[in-house]
This record gives structure tokens, sequence and C-alpha cells, in this order.
């Protein structure tokens, strides 16, 4: 994590030495995740997100993140007449650092993205059916940090910004079953400078 961290404020304290613009402000947005399961049938989750972004740079940027959100995913199957289901959602702390290159008018510019998050798990609520955890053993042992990758795109309008996108998780949420988190979110800011 202090790799991590160190990174990233090397990588700000750059950007700001070459001159670069700077923009702050806050975000929040919609999100649908699921956890993709080996021989369980998965199901998207709606959840939330929140929090704040910077920017550093013009044509090309550096746009760290620190944001709460909620997601997780909802499950079923069934064996020999027997229905299993379940439904997690996680309360996670998220920092992403993106980079991105934007085009266009100072008003009106459209921007692409990607780069790696990583996410903390705050909170978990788990709600399995009494059969489940039976069938399924060590389903629910989420690990409480991740590593994924995001990617998308944007506008901004003079100070609103709005982001659409697409995060994979690089390291499983849960070793067993190959669980996998994915999440589609959607965003809407305002830079404050």
């Amino acid at each position: 994590m202090k790799k991590y961290v160190l990174s990233a404020i090397l990588l700000v304290a750059v950007s700001i030495s070459t001159k670069a613009q700077f923009s702050l402000g806050v975000k929040g947005g919609v999100n649908y995740s699921k956890i993709s399961t080996d021989n369980v049938n998965s199901t998207s989750v709606a959840g939330y997100q929140a929090g704040l972004f910077a920017r550093f740079g013009g044509g090309f940027y550096v746009q760290p993140e620190l944001y709460l959100s909620s997601k997780g995913g909802k499950f079923d199957s069934s064996a020999n007449g027997t229905n299993y289901t379940g439904n997690v959602k996680f309360t996670t702390l998220n920092v992403p650092l993106l980079l991105g290159s934007s085009f266009g008018a100072k008003n009106l510019n459209f921007r692409v993205m990607a780069g790696p998050i990583y996410s903390y798990l705050m909170d978990k609520k788990e709600n399995f059916s009494a059969n489940f955890a039976g069938a399924y053993a060590d389903f629910g042992n989420y690990k409480n940090s991740t590593i994924g990758y995001q990617a998308g795109a944007g506008v901004d309008i003079g100070p609103i910004t709005t982001d659409l996108r697409y995060e994979g998780d690089l390291t499983k949420v849960n070793d067993n079953y190959g669980q996998r988190q994915n999440i589609w979110a959607l965003s809407v800011g305002f830079k404050f400078f």
C-alpha cells in the first residue's frame, strides 16, 4: 500500500512541477456490479459512489481519486430440486490513479482514461439461504483489499464533468469459485477550479 501511495505522490509532484493545469472536484454516481463466479449464476446489483478527484494536466492528464462505493452481487444455483440463493453488498474505499487524454474546446472537451485502482473493504453484508453455506463452503471469505483496473470515457462541459467507466479485478475477491468483481459506473462531478 505504501508503494502505491508514494508512487501517486511522486506522480502528482512531477505533474505540478511541469506547471500543469490543476482541477479539484467532487463526484458521485451509480454503479452496477457483479461478482462473476464459477458454477453459480450471478446477477448485477445497483450501488453508489461518492468522493473527490484531482486532475493534473491538459491534453494528457493524471487523475487520482478517493471515493466510497457500494457494490456486490446476487447469486443463485439449483441442484437436485433445491434452490440456493445469496446476496452480498460491500462498502469499499477506492483509490484509482487514471491516466488520460482530453481533446476539444476549453468549455467542452472529451476524455478517455485508464489506470489501476486499489479497493479496501470497509463493510460487508451477506445474506445466504440456509442451505447455501453447506453447499458452497468458504463462498463468503472475501479479501479485504483488491487491485483492479478502470477504463472509460468522459465529457466536461464547463465545471461539470461526467464519466462512464468499466472496472475489472486483477485479483480475485475470493480465490474460491473464481470470484471476480466487475463494475459499470456512471458518475457526475463538479470542478471547483
